[in-house]
């Protein structure tokens, strides 16, 4: 897990040799904290365009699933996604929910599978199927519902050298600060920084996702990140220190969701 193993101090001096580190961003830093674990379990499923209709469909009905675990507090978010922009295999379609911990998780995913299966679920027509389990120290969100807000993930891995912590250094320094004043003014309504928590890809990775209500926040999110990095200009170098370009992948959605 990428959370922090080392002291701040060690970091500190991590980002300093980078280049990136300014008495200023410090002082962001040490007002950012990690929160409780958050845990969200992700189902992406690669459907036939035939089945995109009954794929929507087919995540209504798991809805009064999920709003009965937010009713009872076992999950605190869930909702689905279709991809805007498709790759040749990746997923098309996924649903999600996450919950403060593993078993309110895991719950939930029994729950759905019940009404699921069979020979006449609209699952049995994907041509891949895949899940991921994630954890998250960093993230925030607005109560509420939100039918066709677009969510932006973006995946980084990190160089073989980067600090262990490097992911807390990134989130505290830049990335929370940002994503708060963006989140404080609508412009978005969730954000979080991911890892994942059973590993199925490289340690290394780690995801920042955030899902803004309408297009024109995709917009606004591009322009904040722009004016942030102009007026930190020695955090790009830092970022590029830590941060393999090469691997650097963004996945864009239409979403549905609730956050409790």
């Amino acid at each position: 897990m990428l959370t922090a193993t080392r002291k701040v101090v060690g970091g500190l001096c991590a980002l300093a040799l980078a280049g990136g580190w300014t008495v200023a961003a410090a002082a962001e830093m040490a007002e950012v904290k990690e929160r409780p674990p958050m845990y969200t379990y992700e189902a992406n499923w690669v459907m036939p365009r035939a089945s995109w209709p009954e794929m929507e469909k087919g995540s209504a009905a798991n809805q009064k699933i999920l709003e009965h675990a937010i009713a009872s507090g076992a999950l605190v978010g869930f909702g689905s996604d279709s991809k805007v922009i498709h790759s040749e295999d990746g997923a098309t379609q996924d649903t999600w929910w996450s919950s403060m911990s593993l078993a309110g998780v895991l719950n939930a995913l029994d729950e759905v599978a019940k009404t699921n299966t069979g020979p006449g679920s609209i699952l049995t027509s994907a041509t891949k199927h895949w899940d991921n389990l994630y954890v998250s120290r960093y993230y925030n969100w607005h109560p509420g519902t939100w039918k066709g807000a677009y969510t932006r993930w973006s995946g980084y891995t990190l160089k073989a050298d980067a600090p262990s912590d490097a992911v807390d250094l990134l989130a505290k320094s830049f990335l929370v600060p940002l994503f708060e004043k963006l989140l404080a003014d609508g412009t978005i309504v969730e954000y979080e920084i991911d890892v994942e928590s059973v590993h199925m890809s490289d340690p290394a990775e780690f995801g920042l996702v955030f899902i803004t209500p309408t297009a024109e926040g995709l917009d606004k999110v591009a322009a904040a990140l722009s004016e942030a990095g102009r007026k930190a200009p020695l955090f790009s170098p830092t970022v590029g220190a830590f941060v393999d370009p090469s691997k650097h992948r963004d996945v864009l959605m239409r979403s549905t969701l609730t956050y409790k």
